[in-house]
Parts: structure tokens; C-alpha cells; sequence
């Protein structure tokens, strides 16, 4: 088992959103401070065009310095959030009239000089509010004097600061959009960016043991190394089963050539040996030559049908056709202990199957039955085509072991009662893995008048 180290799609997403809250916080904070610098620069006109308004209505009459206050220079500031103005006029840095305590460009709280024709602004605090002040200078000139005056216009910023706040609130819903959208967004990227992935695992898990095929599929740039490298592999798994097969074909003819020659030499021994004990020797030497012979033959069928199980060469056949073929072949086996092969067929029943994995489980249904049946008895063998295709087979001995029925078909399991008898425990085996490839089933059952019934289904 692998271990796990965690989701790719979680680490794309949890970067994604990251990177979004991340530039969301940024673009609210670039918005908000770009806001407060343009309303700022608003206020900070009109309170420059009060000074200015101001100072065009100062004149110099008699040495004394008059001032005209203009309706707008003041109107001009209402707010909604009604700021307090202040203001403050020096001539010479002698306050001639407005707030002494308004705090001037050069030292807050200290009068000074401002150049003339140059306007100040600043941001101070007055009577516990901050508020922003706008300072001016111009020189008038009389007769015989040159004056200087200066003057400062100071609001309070509460209009400004509602102003703000809204802005800030409409940037953070923005940015709460944005940073849900960009979470959606997200997910949506991630999942097209891993689903050629899940698209390639669903179809390597579709796959039969057997096939071993490449991938051909259009895989993003990305993944062309894993493909390549799930490539090689599959070819180097296809080289070694084509090997295993060849290997279980050529070991089926090594391994029972020589025990029938063995075998052959055995009984033409034990018609030549008169002997007693030397015949029974040789009566075992042949028991165990068909046991081995038997097994190894049930052992490399097993392990063909396992090979072939996932990947069956489905051709159209007739059932009974192939049922006629192995009861022909079967018939002198039965002959030599008097059982009589007795035949019940649907005509015709037609099926989609391997031949060779049907043929070969049918086989060890039949073998099975003339191994158990007494002599002298009857195998009735029926094949139907409704309600689907199967191969039901009737005999004569005493039947399954009730307690251990549903354990026959698996491998090397033997009933109670097969002592004595020649073979592996793979004949049932082998029919079961044949049905369920096929998609059908292996039933076992004793029949009341006695014997036993096997179905074979697909």
C-alpha cells in the first residue's frame, strides 16, 4: 500500500486561494489608499480655493488691512456631516483675526512665515478632532507700506472619513466577491487541470490483467512521463506473461508425455510380473502416475483459464454442439465402468463464450461425474437455453457432503467421501472461475431421489 501524502487537487486549490486572499487584501488596501489620496486631494481644493477667495478680498486702505469675507468662501465648505471650519488671518504674523491657537505650516501652535503665492497643507489635530489646514500668503502694497498677509482655512474631516468608510465598504465586498469567485474559480481550475489524471487511473482500472496495451490516449505535456513510464512497464509485464504462457504450454507437454510413457511402461510391466507383492507395487506405481498426471494436468488448466479469465476470446456457439463433442469423446471412459452418458438437449442453445474455457469446465463437470457414479448407473446430462444458456448434469452416487457443499468449488477442497478416489480438488474449481468469467454461476445441490446436480449457467 502506498503511502498517502496528501491530495494534489487540495495542495492546487489551498495555493489558488491562498494567492487570491492574498491579492484580494492588497487590492483593497491599493483601492482604499488610492480613494483616501483622491478625496483628500478634493478637500484639500476646495479648502485651497476658500483661502484664495480670501485672499482676493483682502485690500490696503489708509495703512489698515480690509477684508470683504465672501459668501463662498465659506458655503463652499458644507458637508453632509456639517464639519466645523476654522480660520485664521495675520498680517506680519499678527493675527488680525480667526483662531490665534490654529496651528500654521512651519510649527504647529507658532506663528510664522509662509512664502507668498505658495499654499501649505497640512494635517493636525484641533479641540481633540484632527482636522486639514490650507495656508496662503500675499503681499498688498499701499503708498508708503508693503504688508504681508497670511491666511489659513482649517475643516474638520468627518465628511471625509463617512466618505472612506463607504469606499472601504463597497472595496471589502468587492474584494469578498472577488475572493469567492477566485475560490470557485479554483476548483474549477484544479478539477480540469487533475481530471486527465483521473481519467487515465479510471481507464488503467478498467483493464483486464490481459491487457497490457499501451496508452494511446492525448495526455497534457505533464504527464507524458508518467504514460511513458506506465508504458515500459505494461511492456515488460506483457513480455513476462507471454513468457508464463509459454512456459505453462511447454511444462504441460514436458510434465505428461513422460508420466503416460512412465505409465505405459508400468502396465506392460504388471502383465509380465506374476508375483503377488511386485503386481500391487506396480498397481500403486500407476495410482500415483494418474494422480500426478491428473493434478498437474487440472494445475496448468487452472492456471490457462486464470490467464485467459479477463481477457475470453468471445465467439457465437451452440452448447449443444460442444456438450455432443465432449460426451463422443468422453464415451469409452464411460463404457469401461458401464455408465451410460444419457443425453437431454434444447436445440439449438446459442451462447457468446470462449470455446476453449467452456469446453474445458464442461469436461470437468463430466469427469467429475463418471469419477464419483458407480458402475452400472446413469449420467443424464441436459442442456437448455432458457431462461439463459446452462449445462445440467444428473448422476447416480450418493451426493455431495451436506456440510461441506458450499466449500467443493474451492481450490484443493475435496469432499468426505472422495477418499480413494483419483484427484486434485480443482475440477469444480475450474468450472466456477469459467462460469463467473462469463458472467454466470456454478450451482451444487443433491437430489431427493439421490445423486447429485450440477448447474452449470452463463
Amino acid at each position: 500500500m502506498p503511502q498517502i501524502a496528501g491530495s494534489l487537487r487540495n495542495r492546487l486549490a489551498v495555493t489558488l486561494i491562498g494567492g487570491a486572499s492574498l491579492l484580494a487584501l492588497l487590492l483593497f488596501l491599493v483601492v482604499r489608499s488610492y480613494a483616501a489620496q483622491i478625496a483628500q486631494q478634493g478637500q484639500d481644493s476646495i479648502l485651497g480655493a476658500s483661502v484664495s477667495s480670501i485672499l482676493d478680498a483682502a485690500v490696503l486702505r489708509d495703512d489698515q488691512v480690509e477684508i470683504d469675507f465672501p459668501y463662498a468662501s465659506f458655503s463652499m465648505l458644507t458637508t453632509p456631516a456639517h464639519d466645523r471650519v476654522f480660520y485664521a488671518i495675520y498680517r506680519d504674523d499678527k493675527l488680525l483675526s480667526g483662531y490665534a491657537d490654529l496651528p500654521r505650516p512651519d510649527s504647529p501652535g507658532n506663528p510664522g512665515s509662509s512664502d507668498s503665492g505658495e499654499r501649505h497643507y497640512q494635517t493636525a489635530e484641533f479641540i481633540g478632532k484632527p482636522i486639514r489646514i490650507s495656508t496662503a500668503s500675499r503681499t498688498l502694497l499701499g503708498a508708503d507700506v508693503k504688508t504681508h498677509i497670511t491666511v489659513s482655512v482649517a475643516q474638520t474631516q468627518d465628511a471625509l472619513s463617512d466618505r472612506l468608510n463607504a469606499i472601504s465598504r463597497n472595496v471589502a465586498s468587492f474584494g469578498i466577491g472577488f475572493f469567492v469567485l477566485v475560490v470557485l474559480l479554483s476548483f474549477w481550475a484544479t478539477s480540469i487541470t487533475i481530471a486527465p489524471l483521473n481519467r487515465l487511473a479510471t481507464s488503467v482500472t478498467r483493464r483486464g490483467p490481459q491487457d497490457l496495451s499501451p496508452v494511446n490516449k492525448p495526455v497534457p505535456t505533464e504527464m507524458l512521463p508518467l504514460v511513458l513510464s506506465l508504458n515500459r512497464l505494461m511492456a515488460r509485464l506483457n513480455q513476462s506473461l507471454t513468457q508464463s504462457e509459454d512456459f505453462i504450454a511447454e511444462a504441460a507437454h514436458r510434465v505428461r508425455t513422460p508420466l503416460a510413457t512412465v505409465r505405459s511402461y508400468a502396465e506392460t510391466t504388471l502383465q509380465r510380473v506374476d508375483k503377488e507383492q511386485n503386481r500391487q507395487a506396480l498397481r500403486s506405481m500407476i495410482r500415483a502416475i494418474d494422480e500426478s498426471s491428473r493434478a498437474a494436468g487440472q494445475l496448468l488448466d487452472h492456471a490457462m483459464i486464470t490467464f485467459r479469465a479477463d481477457q475470453l476470446e468471445y465467439q457465437q456457439l451452440d452448447l449443444v454442439d460442444l456438450v455432443q463433442d465432449l460426451v463422443l469423446r468422453l464415451t469409452p471412459v464411460a463404457e469401461m465402468k458401464d455408465i451410460d452418458l444419457r443425453l437431454d438437449l434444447d436445440q439449438p442453445a446459442l451462447c457468446m463464450g470462449d470455446p476453449i474455457l467452456l469446453q474445458n469446465a464442461i469436461r470437468n463437470l463430466i469427469d467429475n461425474a463418471l469419477k464419483y457414479s458407480p458402475s452400472e448407473s446413469t449420467i443424464d446430462i441436459r442442456v437448455s437455453s432458457s431462461p439463459r444458456p446452462q449445462v445440467e448434469i444428473h448422476d447416480q452416487r450418493p451426493g455431495f457432503p451436506a456440510d461441506e457443499i458450499s466449500d467443493l468449488a474451492l481450490r484443493f477442497s475435496r469432499g468426505n467421501n472422495a477418499e480413494g478416489t483419483i484427484g486434485s480438488g480443482l475440477g469444480l474449481t475450474i468450472a466456477q472461475d469459467v462460469a463467473i468469467a462469463h458472467g454466470g454461476t456454478l450451482a451444487l445441490s443433491n437430489l431427493k431421489e439421490g445423486g447429485a446436480c450440477v448447474i452449470f449457467s452463463l
